[in-house]
């Protein structure tokens, strides 16, 4: 692996950088390999893995060797989410930032394809989390790792980072994982060296700067401002600390580390924010920079305008959802197409304001449609955290499971009617048993195609 010879001379005064050993963690070949639980379905699979425990999150696990994720079917049931042991670190700094998570407003601006949104979702459990990615395509993978992680207080947006002060909405924490030049990511995907300049670097950073001076007005008064990037370039990490510090409405934070870590803890050239970094060659995971900020000024995001009213069902459907969820009850219960939606009740009125003002690509937990005197269950559903057992349920084994998620036939023996599909308790969808067949309802995009 050749390495750019500017990002290297780049680099030669920034702290903790080490060219001898850089070069060689990158030439080695190593791949480091890690997964992160989830902690409400993980007590089904926390003894399948074997590895280490990634000390700055006590979720996270570097597996000994790598198992093929798309052939396991608790991964497509969302046990647990395939994530780089360095990007984990956001636990630890939002365990010491925000010790007491309740009751929280979290951004997570640039969240495809999910890894820090599903961490956020697994620590402010009662909180409002909306998952925001600008790019239309990249938005599809959001939706389906959310999904399958279960929680019924997300909304996934897909807005550019200014329409939020435009529609009023205002956030306690706010995590800015941005585009970079993607440098920390050369040694798991070598094809990003080519894509790699200093012109590169200065477009990423003048980037970055457009989306929090965007984002900035959001974040409310003592709210918690969190910066990332893959990127070793001081352009983009310490020096968007400085100019983010020039305009005086932050203050720096910094986050305790262990020395046993040999995360490199820097500070800005003129300001002094600590920021945080990750080389390969000295701790298990990829390269990355993250740093932390209060904001000291209010708010201030435009007029909430007037609230759009969510299509509620009729009396008679109300009726019909609770007969076939009696959980539905404590939830806020609304209607999109044809699509009934549940969605956490004390959030209520700040999902009407996003729904007013952003597009919104899902919120919360899709229960089903209605058909005559049928409700055709959500995947969503069987993804989700709600109280499931009521549902006529059936075993399958690993051949059975993987026949499911290819969407292939399926000969079960099992009740008739809508089923839930359980592998080693966990749901991975339904199937619908009719006399002579089984109808599978996994959904056709997300079907596994490997063989």
């Amino acid at each position: 692996m050749t390495l750019p010879h500017e990002l290297i001379q780049s680099l030669q005064s920034v702290k903790g950088f080490q060219e001898s050993s850089f070069r060689a963690v990158h030439e080695s070949g190593e791949q480091v390999t890690a997964i992160r639980l989830n902690p409400a379905k993980q007590s089904v699979i926390q003894d399948k893995f074997t590895g280490q425990a990634i000390p700055w999150c006590p979720l996270g696990i570097y597996l000994n060797e790598r198992p093929s994720f798309t052939f396991d079917p608790s991964f497509h049931a969302g046990a647990y989410y395939v994530q780089d042991a360095s990007s984990m670190f956001l636990w630890e700094a939002i365990s010491q930032l925000v010790p007491d998570p309740r009751n929280k407003k979290v951004l997570d601006l640039c969240a495809a394809p999910g890894g820090k949104s599903t961490l956020l979702a697994s620590y402010f459990t009662d909180g409002l989390l909306v998952s925001n990615e600008v790019i239309k395509s990249r938005a599809s993978i959001l939706v389906e790792n959310l999904t399958k992680w279960g929680n019924s207080n997300v909304v996934i947006t897909n807005n550019d980072p200014v329409h939020f002060r435009q529609g009023g909405i205002t956030f306690d924490v706010i995590v800015v994982d941005a585009p970079c030049s993607g440098s920390g990511l050369f040694r798991k995907d070598p094809d990003a060296i080519s894509e790699w300049s200093l012109d590169h670097v200065q477009h990423c950073s003048l980037r970055q700067q457009r989306i929090l001076d965007d984002i900035i007005p959001s974040l409310n008064e003592n709210g918690i401002l969190i910066y990332a990037t893959c990127s070793y370039s001081l352009e983009e990490d310490e020096m968007i600390a400085d100019w983010l510090m020039s305009s005086g409405e932050f203050e720096a934070l910094s986050i305790a580390i262990s020395e046993q870590w040999n995360i490199v803890q820097t500070f800005s050239e003129k300001m002094k924010a600590p920021g945080y970094r990750f080389y390969p060659d000295r701790l298990k995971g990829e390269g990355f920079f993250i740093a932390a900020f209060r904001k000291k000024t209010p708010a201030f995001a435009l007029g909430k305008g007037k609230l759009s009213a969510l299509k509620s069902p009729q009396k008679h459907e109300f009726a019909q959802v609770h007969e076939f969820l009696s959980a539905a009850e404590n939830f806020y219960l609304f209607k999109q197409g044809d699509q009934f939606r549940l969605f956490d009740k004390q959030w209520q009125e700040e999902l009407q304001q996003l729904a007013s003002n952003l597009y919104i690509r899902k919120a919360g937990v899709g229960i089903g449609e209605i058909k005559g005197k049928d409700i055709i269950p959500a995947h969503e559903l069987a993804m989700s955290l709600l109280p499931l057992a009521h549902f006529n349920q059936v075993a399958v084994n690993t051949d059975e499971a993987l026949k499911y998620l290819r969407r292939q036939d399926l000969q079960l023996d099992t009740s008739k009617g809508w089923n839930l599909v359980m592998y080693e308790h966990l749901p991975l969808g339904w199937i619908k048993a009719l006399p002579n067949r089984i109808n599978n309802y996994y959904p056709q995009e997300w079907r596994i195609l490997k063989q």
